[in-house]
């Protein structure tokens, strides 16, 4: 990308030779490169960092990635969507990137897993993107959502019980990075691949850290012997739908777009799960809202999809043509970072970033476009019967330090709540097929009305023994004691309540 000398930034140095040592830390010029562009992988605060780049350059800015590759922010909510939904214009192959092309990024840039072309519908275009979405949009028409919601009713009920008999845990490490990959696993057709060892490589991978290629490997082996399998047998699976699609799909995009698959809506889901359940711990109106029913958990869900959407920026989308964008004039090869955190707080779609946008669904967490994320409503699920259920499970959870303590990790491409720590009333585990309750609660009594005495607390267990061996009274005559009414039959579930049950997988 090179600017023209008419901007405000002129034109931008992207050779080799361009010096790339920064100023430490504290010093004011930290956080900038040649030109006098912000470097983002440098930000202390990435939110701030975008709303100065706005109040400087409107909604399409210059910045700087790693060794100061040149790329466009798009930080207009507008820009956003046109950007996403003109493939005339704009595409997914990095192929097309000018950088890439003239060998100025390395082969280890840290970029390099969202940088490197792949045989997925991400990076394809025309004939070839339809092709391969069609596969994956057919896979996921199969999926019935009331099956779905009993997978994740009854891994939600496994991982609870992995923690709810301690009154303490980490809903981020111990729940909202585990449900969704048991969810997947499930969904994808290798349920006996999920264990600690599988999330903790993906989380390995998504980090990207120095064992993340081998965490990759683990997974796409994984991934393999699944197509192997579904290859030689088929069965009513997201594997075997693709396996078996008409666009006759090889093993090799079989694997690579399961991975695609697993990843996108493993690390979406749990950064999802993990700040829903955070605003319901810190937040006691938003908390109330929901106890109280004036809002659903889908409304919470949609509101933090707003607030948090769990990828802040996506790399990339390239220009195939001179074009202009938010004022910006880009030539092609120009690469642009899809940015919905900073596009969803758009002062001109909204003014108050702190407004409830209940019942609003114009957000851009899921993309938009012949790109947009084809599981969403996977995503939407687990995140919605995930908070729905745990509250259900541990209905005094509460935060277990102050808000203040609480650690993310960000980088360009999301900010990850590092832990969650929580504390409750230890509860026994539940059986896995059961709807998920307040076991242990006592019953409600349901006989007693105005006038009548009040419910006596049961009896303790010594009370009871000591009673047992109090000699019997001897026999007497007495009063008869009058006739019992008949038992009243359970009064029948409503229309409404046998909708609920069934929508919610029970």
């Amino acid at each position: 990308m090179t600017p023209e000398s008419h901007s405000p930034t002129g034109h931008l140095p992207t050779g080799a030779d361009v010096p790339r040592p920064g100023p430490p830390p504290g010093c004011p010029a930290h956080g900038q490169g040649p030109g006098g562009l912000r470097r983002l992988h440098e930000a202390d605060d990435l939110r701030k960092l975008y709303e100065e780049l706005r109040a400087e350059h409107g909604p399409v800015a210059p910045a700087l990635l790693h060794d100061d590759l040149p790329v466009w922010v798009v930080l207009g909510h507008a820009e956003n969507l046109h950007m996403v939904r003109t493939p005339a214009q704009y595409c997914r192959d990095t192929r097309t990137w000018s950088p890439l092309r003239e060998g100025l990024v390395r082969p280890d840039h840290p970029l390099m897993p969202h940088i490197a072309w792949q045989p997925i519908c991400a990076h394809a275009e025309g004939d070839e993107h339809k092709r391969l979405r069609g596969a994956i949009d057919a896979a996921v028409a199969t999926i019935d959502f009331r099956t779905l919601r009993r997978h994740i009713n009854r891994s939600t009920q496994r991982v609870v019980n992995r923690f709810c008999e301690k009154g303490e845990a980490d809903l981020v490490g111990q729940y909202a990075e585990h449900l969704p990959m048991a969810v997947m696993c499930q969904i994808l057709g290798m349920p006996d691949e999920y264990d600690d060892r599988i999330v903790e490589a993906a989380r390995d991978m998504i980090k990207g850290t120095e064992t993340a290629n081998a965490s990759n490997a683990y997974i796409v082996e994984a991934l393999g012997r699944l197509t192997a399998r579904r290859r030689a047998e088929p069965v009513n699976d997201f594997a075997s739908h693709l396996v078996t699609h008409p666009a006759g799909l090889t093993d090799e995009e079989v694997r690579e777009h399961l991975r695609l698959v697993l990843i996108a809506a493993y690390e979406t889901t749990a950064n999802l799960l993990a700040n829903v359940l955070r605003q319901v711990l810190i937040d006691p109106r938003f908390r109330a809202q929901l106890n109280g029913g004036q809002m659903t958990v889908p409304e919470a869900v949609e509101q933090l999809l707003w607030d948090e959407p769990p990828f802040s920026t996506t790399f990339g989308y390239f220009a195939k043509q001179e074009t202009e964008l938010g004022g910006r004039r880009i030539r092609k090869g120009d690469g642009l970072l899809f940015a919905p955190a900073p596009a969803n707080v758009d002062p001109r779609v909204r003014p108050d970033p702190t407004a409830d946008m209940q019942g609003n669904r114009s957000h851009l967490a899921f993309g938009g476009g012949p790109h947009e994320c084809p599981g969403q409503d996977i995503g939407r699920a687990i995140a919605e019967v995930g908070v729905d259920a745990l509250l259900m499970r541990l209905p005094d959870v509460e935060l277990d330090i102050n808000e203040d303590e609480l650690v993310y990790t960000e980088s360009i491409a999301s900010r990850h709540l590092v832990a969650l720590p929580v504390r409750f009333t230890p509860r026994p585990q539940q059986d896995v097929t059961q709807r998920p309750s307040h076991q242990n609660e006592p019953p409600a009594r349901q006989d007693w009305h105005i006038g009548a005495a009040r419910p006596q607390p049961a009896p303790s267990a010594a009370a009871a023994s000591e009673r047992r061996a109090e000699p019997a009274p001897p026999p007497g005559p007495g009063p008869v004691p009058p006739p019992q009414p008949a038992a009243e039959p359970a009064r029948p579930r409503g229309a409404w309540q046998r909708f609920l049950l069934w929508w919610r997988g029970y």
